[in-house]
């Protein structure tokens, strides 16, 4: 128990994925404008990344490794993400739509977000069995929904700031995103 705890608390908030790692920068910098559609965001990708650790896990486990086909992994496990991807869409347009229409292109873009296949290749190298390949999944996706709903958070409070013509837009969310990466590597020494 003592280690899946390190493992989560290491994932989500000293090993950041986005902040850290800078894993998954797109969907971070691109759907974090408002907070209800990052929180949406970050949900979704909770949704995947944790499934597809465990799905990943599971093929790896008892297909890949047993048939001595581990250097097919990468495909596979792309394989497995995109049919995640595609059902958390549909489901999403049709119980969310305007979830759905406002994370527009987004919402796909998980599929190809390095987060989310990041994790199933450390979960391999990393040695982890399936449930601390799923700890450590539902860990990293709940780290990227903290970063990804404090940058809408902020960005949310900028809209108000008198900032200067230079650093309007994309600058400033940049120099936000760096100072975040900065105050999270306080957190290093945790674990």
């Amino acid at each position: 128990m003592r280690e899946l705890l390190i493992i989560a608390i290491g994932s989500a908030i000293v090993n950041n994925v986005v902040l850290s790692q800078f894993l998954g920068l797109c969907p971070f910098l691109g759907v974090s404008k408002k907070i209800n559609t990052a929180a949406g965001m970050g949900g979704a990708v909770i949704f995947v990344l944790t499934i597809s650790s465990l799905m990943t896990s599971l093929i790896y486990q008892l297909i890949l490794v047993p048939t001595g086909m581990e250097f097919l992994q990468t495909i596979v496990f792309i394989l497995v993400i995109a049919a995640l991807v595609q059902l958390v869409e549909m489901f999403m347009k049709k119980v969310l739509p305007p979830l759905y229409q406002a994370l527009g292109v987004y919402l796909p873009l998980i599929t190809t977000n390095c987060a989310v296949l990041g994790v199933a290749i450390s979960n391999v190298q990393d040695g982890y069995n399936v449930v601390e390949g799923v700890v450590n999944g539902f860990a990293t996706a709940v780290g990227f929904t903290i970063a990804i709903v404090l940058m809408a958070g902020l960005r949310e409070k900028m809209e108000y700031n008198n900032v200067p013509k230079a650093f309007q837009g994309m600058p400033i969310v940049l120099l936000t995103a760096m100072l975040m990466s900065i105050a999270f590597t306080g957190f290093a020494g945790i674990i």
